[in-house]
């Protein structure tokens, strides 16, 4: 049985932090961006940005530079999902790479552990089976004795 200790020094030891696409300064950023576009902290963000932008260009005459309905708001979400979609389908494939690495080197794990349990039952089966074999002749050796015993006395 694999304990939290154990997949924690398997996840941090014995699993690359990197798939396809490396270590590289690009695939690490892309996590981060992917990572940050489902927080909280970007939705509320976002959400109140959109906010203060309509609100000026509906309120505040002299600033209307996007006026309804909103073209350059739409243009920039546009942009903002273009970038976004690629990143985050990359995170997705580092991270599938880094799962299924993980869940091999588990799975090899696994069955080393299951291999030396067998073994060590089957140690424990060929003790059992050399004490019972030594216990029937130690229980043959005390017959035998207990005949010589028979024989001595009557020959007396």
């Amino acid at each position: 049985m694999t304990t939290a200790r154990d997949e924690h020094h398997l996840s941090r030891h014995l699993l690359p932090s990197h798939g396809t696409f490396g270590a590289d300064r690009f695939g690490v950023l892309a996590e981060r961006f992917a990572r940050f576009f489902g927080t909280p902290r970007f939705i509320i963000g976002q959400t109140i940005f959109v906010i203060v932008w309509i609100a000026l260009n509906v309120v505040a005459i002299e600033l209307r530079w996007d006026p309804y309905p909103f073209i350059l708001l739409n243009l920039a979400f546009s942009t903002q999902a273009a970038y976004a979609a690629p990143l985050i389908l990359l995170a997705q494939t580092r991270q599938a790479e880094r799962d299924k690495v993980t869940a091999e080197t588990f799975e090899a794990h696994r069955d080393a552990v299951a291999d030396k349990q067998l073994s060590h039952e089957r140690r424990i089966e060929v003790t059992i089976g050399l004490e019972r074999k030594a216990v029937a002749q130690l229980a043959d050796l005390q017959r035998q004795m207990d005949e010589l015993r028979t024989a001595l006395r009557a020959n007396r």
